[in-house]
């Protein structure tokens, strides 16, 4: 039995959305300095930044401790702000068969806004939703979203 879902998380965000999307695709190895408590190594693999089927490799500290992940960029939509990064190797691969997450950024009702979509499928019934990532995602934007502030 497969067990699929999908979470969805919005972030408000101050800096231009096309700063944080151009950070996102062509400096994401820079997050290291951006948040330093939670991003402990981010290298390409193959390809080039921000190009679909690149692969990126980092390391994270979450719930305590390092954990790594390497993961493929599988699109970006620049006119929509949009990238999808799925992961194909780490310890998030331990509780669930599949792991993508996409960010949007964009401007709605008079706001810019992030927002996060995680789609998963769980090894089995016990694993829970993985809502602490989505918290880890946002604590991560806000995060890049003062960077950029502070450098503009």
């Amino acid at each position: 039995m497969t067990i699929a879902g999908t979470l969805v998380q919005e972030v408000d965000i101050k800096c231009h959305g096309n700063l944080l999307h151009d950070t996102f695709k062509h400096k994401l190895h820079e997050c290291v300095i951006m948040s330093p408590d939670k991003v402990k190594h981010c290298d390409l693999v193959t390809g080039q930044w921000g190009a679909p089927g690149s692969v990126i490799s980092s390391d994270y500290m979450y719930d305590g401790k390092v954990i790594t992940a390497k993961e493929v960029i599988e699109a970006v939509d620049d006119e929509n702000h949009k990238i999808v990064f799925k992961v194909i190797e780490g310890e998030v691969l331990k509780d669930y068969n599949a792991f993508t997450s996409t960010h949007h950024v964009e401007d709605r009702g008079g706001k810019r806004l992030v927002t996060w979509t995680v789609d998963f499928e769980k090894l089995n019934p016990s694993v829970p939703d993985p809502s602490p990532y989505m918290e880890w995602l946002s604590s991560f934007t806000k995060d890049m979203d003062a960077y950029i502030l502070k450098l503009a």
